[in-house]
């Protein structure tokens, strides 16, 4: 919101998925198994988001609701995605179906991997279900979000959010404030030749 509230079309902006939670449960066993599972884990964003007070946290997050994967929220999202791509839905729908889909689950606590919860999201975000099912149907949907794994494996991509810029040279991840990536972009555009380094 910020990058194009400063920015507009100066830069562009092209959302793509990487599986962090494909398998929340053997996520947390692994990954928090030992540090208190999905308690520790609650803990430990309900911690990081106190300094965040623009971004709400439901507090009973992995309490009341435990997503068993994001591959289904992502999914109906790169479908719109698609469709918003080719014209069928306005654009403006993939940006409030991502973001809804967001506050459903930090803010609302609600299960996001349940196909119901999804539908309900992109509804509210104005999106037309019989075009967003035949994204779904035909497996183009699939085929794009296999495709946004694979580049994110590629690109090294770990986690969300990370920005890429630069044609991949640059990779900004984690909890990096605005100003790091408003310097980044800002020597972007002050010396956009790709064979030029950048100080950032």
């Amino acid at each position: 919101d910020e990058i194009n509230r400063n920015f507009g079309d100066k830069v562009e902006i092209q959302p793509r998925f990487c599986s962090v939670f494909g398998d929340t449960a053997r996520k947390m066993d692994t990954a928090w198994g030992a540090k208190g599972g999905y308690d520790g884990f609650r803990e430990h964003l309900s911690e990081a988001a106190r300094g965040f007070p623009e971004a709400p946290l439901h507090p009973g997050i992995w309490s009341t609701a435990r997503p068993a994967s994001s591959l289904g929220p992502h999914l109906i999202l790169k479908a719109i995605q698609l469709a918003a791509g080719t014209g069928e839905i306005d654009p403006r729908v993939f940006e409030r179906a991502a973001t809804l889909m967001r506050r459903a689950f930090f803010e609302a606590a609600r299960d996001i991997a349940l196909e119901a919860v999804q539908h309900d999201v992109a509804i509210h975000a104005g999106a037309d279900m019989t075009i967003v099912a035949r994204y779904l149907a035909d497996g183009r949907a699939h085929a794009a979000l296999a495709s946004d794994y694979k580049d994110a494996d590629a690109m090294g991509v770990a986690g969300s959010p990370t920005f890429i810029l630069n044609a991949g040279r640059q990779k900004l991840f984690g909890n990096v404030g605005y100003r790091i990536i408003e310097a980044n972009i800002e020597e972007l555009l002050a010396a956009p030749r790709p064979d030029q380094a950048s100080w950032c």
